[in-house]
């Protein structure tokens, strides 16, 4: 589980291609303090699993079904990435709850300064834009956002300058494409309400609420 709050920004130094996935090598700095192989760390919003560690770098494989849904297929040598390592039990949430598990990609559409702020809208398909809500969450390439505005095909996130300095969002420009994950808990909600027997007292007392 993560929170949303970017670490550091990593370089990605090599890419393995093979027939459907990809072993990708990244540089960092902060994140090694604990990082053991096996360890689970968000690359720009996506989980991935740490194979292996050598200095200053660590390497991660990516497979079909992640390729499939999120933008790592374009990823290049040199590409900057977002970097989280999972939540420990002991840290603070500051964010929301990010699994990591992207539900596809939005593009962006427009980038419009607002005061000390960059309010970015990122076009997206219905399948993510039924999960987004206005003031509500929103992971961008692994970043925790609010929600500003929604439109019919697209939404709005207004930026602070600290969060699109410590992270990639300021490379992107209008036509990139974004990594996103829905609030997982609508999602949840969405599944128990579709249940065949709806949201009931038993129900409730059966879940452990």
């Amino acid at each position: 589980m993560f929170t949303g709050i970017i670490e550091e920004i990593g370089t990605v130094k090599t890419i393995t291609r093979g027939a459907k996935s990809v072993c990708v090598t990244i540089g960092a700095n902060k994140i090694f303090g604990d990082l053991k192989i096996g360890d689970s760390i968000a690359v720009n919003g996506v989980c991935l699993t740490v194979t292996d560690i050598n200095g200053e770098f660590f390497s991660a494989d990516i497979m079909y079904e992640t390729l499939s849904r999120s933008s790592m297929t374009g990823l290049k040598s040199g590409n900057r990435v977002n970097l989280e390592r999972a939540m420990p039990v002991t840290g603070r949430f500051g964010g929301h709850i990010v699994s990591g598990h992207i539900d596809g990609t939005g593009t962006v559409s427009l980038i419009k300064k607002e005061d000390i702020a960059l309010r970015y809208t990122i076009a997206a398909p219905p399948r993510i834009m039924r999960y987004i809500v206005e003031k509500g969450s929103v992971a961008i390439d692994g970043i925790s956002l609010t929600v500003a505005e929604i439109q019919k095909d697209r939404f709005c996130v207004s930026v602070i300058p600290h969060t699109a300095n410590e992270t990639v969002l300021h490379e992107r420009a209008v036509g990139s494409s974004v990594n996103i994950e829905n609030d997982i808990i609508g999602k949840y909600i969405e599944k128990f309400v579709a249940a065949p027997q709806g949201i009931t007292k038993q129900f409730l007392q059966e879940n452990g609420f």
